[in-house]
């Protein structure tokens, strides 16, 4: 089967589009694979559509393979199931709600497991029934506040979900293991390096949760690993608690004045010059404990302002503390909340505490703010610090945790190094950045339980489901391939996903080209290859091969001047070899 160039709807660009910030963004508009619509929109030209395509057959090959069977549901869907399972609020404003003319809500779905629940509650009530796995391929909706970066992050996304449903713990267990190994299999198939981490679960909930992660460097994950194998996303990467030291004998602490040092470098300068250390060592960040202030805003719009202490030389990590206090939303509290809570005196605070003691109050008579206090799991009972005292322009040594201070409860916070300690004892970690292509997880019963899904058992007794959630973002994959397949002339792809198997391309205008390229096209099309011929005659050759290397077909087929003695252009774009070939040969060489 072939395509001819002059006929295929494509333009190509010689220009970067002006909104395009990384390389699959900019190449698959420029190549004709894409268009921009709206911000993270985007509308499928015939080649995009035909690496789609591709791609999602060899997803719905390893699915078939472990028996998952293909349904397909509508994306508009009622607002009573997500209401049930809580995530209509849940979700914020994190996605498109509507109404129809009868003033009904509904959303466009950002995910199904509601309804996936709700369909096999209609269907299945028996034991006999289960273990039952069904996927579908469908667009998500998501109304992302900063939709970036092309297909990576879309307000409008296709992905691959599946959904397994079994009666017993350790039929979920090989359900999971079923989809995690099928995962592999697709990405080694696509050719896509990965690291499966420990995951939060979000909105998801569930007690097992994996992210199948691409290393890149635009990568919007963050995630660690050791040498001895353990690999865990920043947001589920749980810091090694030291033991607690004793508290007796330890001095007490001391207020002293600290003008003008509202920042931690400040107050690290100023301890070392007005107070040195008995020990000799130098004061340094890593002695202070640092109190920040974030606003907290519930499902019900309440904003609550609460405090965070952790080490001062370790920077707070926004996503590790949206993870501790999902699912409101965090942000950085502003002038204005200071303004209404003059309590907390900017660059001095200290420790606070709504249930408990504070510097300089005790069990009966707590110095509280009211608001709550939260710490680092490195602050243990009997570590002492340099910290705020609550009053302009003064600070305090020694104040010891669990005798001067204690928190409404400890959160992970801090942002992670490298060189901090995996808590598998498998040694030090490292830090890198990837892009998230597959998520998997084990549900439980939440959804359920919640939806009244039940079977009977062995027994004749009612038994709740449990769960396993699994998910490919297609698209995103798409990009993520493109990323990491092409040069500084245009995108290569891995064969399993070209939009076509060969690209033939004819050049000059001598009549005899274009005669012999007929007949390579037919012999290549005999031989089972989806062909595309640029049989443009008008177009120069420059232009053609441009293209050509723009498009990302990975072998190409040159005929020229070398047609008068019987020879093609065999062009490898993976490697940038050109070879020779009969024209009576060329079709056998790609058997080879």
């Amino acid at each position: 089967m072939s395509t001819r160039l002059s006929k295929l709807f494509v333009r190509t660009l010689r220009e970067d589009p002006a909104d395009a910030e990384v390389t699959s963004h900019r190449l698959l508009v420029r190549a004709g694979y894409v268009r921009r619509q709206a911000p993270g929109v985007f509308a499928w030209l015939p080649l995009g559509l035909r690496v789609k395509a591709k791609l999602e057959a060899i997803i719905r090959e390893e699915m078939e393979a472990i028996d998952a069977q293909e349904v397909h549901f509508p994306a508009l869907l009622p607002r009573e199931p997500y209401e049930a399972s809580g995530r209509w609020e849940k979700y914020g404003d994190g996605i498109f709600r509507m109404k129809d003319r009868k003033g009904a809500d509904y959303l466009l779905a950002p995910t199904h497991e509601e309804v996936f629940t709700l369909l096999v509650k209609d269907l299945y009530g028996s034991y006999k029934d289960l273990p039952l796995s069904i996927y579908q391929i469908q667009d998500k909706y998501r109304d992302e506040a900063r939709p970036r970066a092309g297909l990576l992050r879309g307000r409008e996304f296709t992905m691959k979900d599946a959904y397994s449903f079994d009666y017993t713990d350790a039929g979920l267990e090989a359900s999971y293991e079923a989809q995690r190994s099928a995962y592999e299999r697709i990405f080694r198939r696509l050719g896509l390096e990965y690291v499966i981490v420990n995951a939060d679960s979000g909105l998801m909930g569930g007690a097992r949760s994996e992210e199948f992660l691409h290393p890149t460097s635009i990568g919007e994950d963050t995630f660690v690993r050791t040498e001895g194998g353990y690999a865990a996303n920043v947001e589920a990467f749980r810091t090694v608690v030291p033991d607690a030291l004793p508290i007796d004998g330890l001095p007490a602490a001391e207020v002293f004045d600290s003008p003008n040092t509202p920042t931690i470098a400040t107050l690290v300068d100023l301890a070392n010059d007005r107070h040195p250390r008995a020990d000799g060592r130098a004061w340094t960040a890593a002695d202070t404990l640092k109190n920040v202030v974030l606003a907290l805003t519930h499902l019900d719009g309440t904003r609550e302002l609460v405090v965070v202490g952790l080490p001062g030389d370790r920077d707070v990590d926004l996503k590790r503390v949206e993870v501790a206090f999902a699912p409101a939303d965090v942000d950085a509290a502003t002038d204005a909340d200071f303004e209404r809570n003059p309590a907390l005196v900017k660059g001095y605070i200290g420790p606070w505490s709504a249930s408990g003691p504070v510097l300089g109050g005790t069990d009966e008579n707590p110095s509280s703010s009211g608001i709550r206090f939260f710490l680092d799991p490195r602050v243990v009972d009997g570590t002492a610090w340099l910290t705020g005292a609550n009053e302009d322009q003064k600070h305090v040594f020694g104040l010891v945790a669990g005798r001067d201070f204690r928190a409404d409860g400890f959160i992970e916070a801090a942002e992670v190094r490298a060189g901090d300690l995996a808590p598998d004892g498998s040694g030090p970690i490292e830090v890198a950045r990837g892009m998230e292509i597959g998520h998997v997880f084990q549900l439980g019963r939440f959804f359920a339980e919640t939806l009244g899904l039940k079977v009977l058992d062995e027994n004749g007794k009612l038994v709740t489901v449990t769960m396993g959630s699994y998910g490919i973002g297609v698209t995103r994959i798409l990009a993520v391939i493109a990323e990491a397949n092409n040069d500084d002339r245009g995108l290569i792809w891995p064969e399993a996903v070209s939009p076509f198997d060969v690209h033939v391309v004819a050049t000059g205008r001598d009549a005899a080209v274009y005669e012999a390229a007929e007949t390579v096209v037919a012999d290549l099309e005999a031989a089972g290859l989806d062909v595309l011929y640029d049989d443009r005659p008008k177009v120069s050759p420059g232009v053609k091969f441009g293209d050509a290397e723009l498009l990302g077909v990975p072998r190409i087929v040159i005929l020229g001047r070398g047609v008068a003695d019987g020879e093609a252009e065999l062009w490898d774009r993976r490697t940038g070899e050109r070879t020779p070939v009969a024209l009576a040969e060329v079709a056998a060489s790609f058997a080879r």
